[in-house]
């Protein structure tokens, strides 16, 4: 197979990549608080909705509402997204991998990540590498053996390094 990067400006979210997202965050009719230390979340892991008004606990959607504010927020998300990386090119597996780490993670992380860095730089396998930096939630290792309080950070984290070095 002949693959080859694309320009990230050109580059949205595919369908696996969505349904990767919505299988992860899973649906929740009510706002709450996925992790100790984490914004209030709703729908399909929105914590905002288009006009910017952060979600808040009591807040509540319905699922056909929660697709649409996930599929305008995630256009948002990859103008921003593409913005932060002029003149990369990623393959869409890649692509897709780190607007799922900005996605819950937050621009305002990923701006300042390695990740980022790396990829500025041209170092895929690195960038690659930098993934499992970002294992901590409110200040928790969520890598320690054990771990109850937000093992799932830590998984999502594996799978994606796992996913982005089979890119490579």
């Amino acid at each position: 197979m002949d693959r080859q990067r694309v320009a990230v400006a050109l580059l949205t979210v595919s369908t696996a990549g969505i349904l990767a997202w919505n299988a992860q965050e899973s649906f929740t009719d009510r706002a709450i608080v996925p992790t100790r230390g984490d914004r209030p979340t709703i729908g399909f892991g929105s914590t905002r909705y288009e006009d910017g008004t952060q979600v808040k606990m009591g807040d509540t959607i319905t699922r056909e509402r929660a697709a649409i504010l996930a599929k305008n927020l995630r256009t948002t998300d990859e103008k921003r997204f593409a913005a932060t990386l002029p003149g990369v090119h990623l393959y869409q597996a890649e692509f897709d991998i780190y607007m799922d780490f900005a996605g819950q993670f937050g621009i305002g992380t990923w701006r300042s990540s390695s990740m980022r860095r790396d990829l500025l730089a041209g170092n895929f396998a690195g960038a690659c590498q930098a993934l499992l930096r970002y294992k901590f939630s409110a200040g928790y290792d969520c890598s320690r053996p054990g771990n109850r309080v937000c093992r799932g950070v830590w998984s999502r984290q594996q799978e994606r390094h796992r996913g982005c070095m089979e890119a490579q």
